[in-house]
């Protein structure tokens, strides 16, 4: 069911890049900032786990080059867990905070990469290095506004241990 639905949002991402917008692109217009809907679908060893996790972001991107915006993240995930034997049900947090860069292959198709840390929100919990690579559309609708939808796999490694999870991202970015 996650690959059908991913798999779905991916072909999605590229049927609506092909739309025609009648505003300027903001991505290409200077700094902005977005803020967005983090949905986060775990794979390999942390899907026998949990089952979905969700949050927010806030991301700052800024242009350094045509079509090269560095950006700058943070956010909260919380993920739900599959009914585990004894204990039943648990959640967990993290914050993770990253830079990267956004490269525009189009007007409004990108790719992207970050680096940095996930923050463990529970009592005795560890930071671990997060990694994501990733892309996606951005639809503008307005001179300084535009609605991102992003996929990406994203990885949070510590201990010898590596959670991983295919995360899709739903954000307004606003130009400043």
């Amino acid at each position: 069911m996650k690959r059908i639905f991913l798999l779905s949002a991916i072909a999605g991402i590229f049927a609506f890049s092909s739309a025609s917008a009648q505003t300027k692109d903001v991505a290409m217009s200077g700094p902005k900032l977005g803020i967005g809907a983090e949905f986060a679908f775990p794979v390999g060893n942390f899907g026998d786990v949990y089952n979905l996790g969700y949050g927010g972001s806030l991301q700052y991107q800024h242009p350094v080059a045509p079509s090269l915006n560095l950006t700058a993240s943070a956010g909260y995930i919380n993920f739900q867990s599959k009914d585990l034997p004894i204990i039943g049900k648990v959640n967990s947090g993290a914050i993770p905070v990253k830079v990267g860069a956004r490269y525009f292959l189009a007007e409004n198709i990108f790719v992207n990469g970050e680096l940095g840390a996930a923050f463990s929100t529970e009592d005795g919990g560890s930071t671990a290095f997060a990694y994501s690579p990733g892309v996606g559309v951005e639809f503008p609708v307005s001179d300084k506004g535009a609605v991102e939808l992003g996929a990406r796999y994203e990885g949070w490694s510590a201990d010898s241990n590596t959670s991983s999870f295919i995360g899709l991202r739903l954000a307004y970015n606003f130009g400043l």
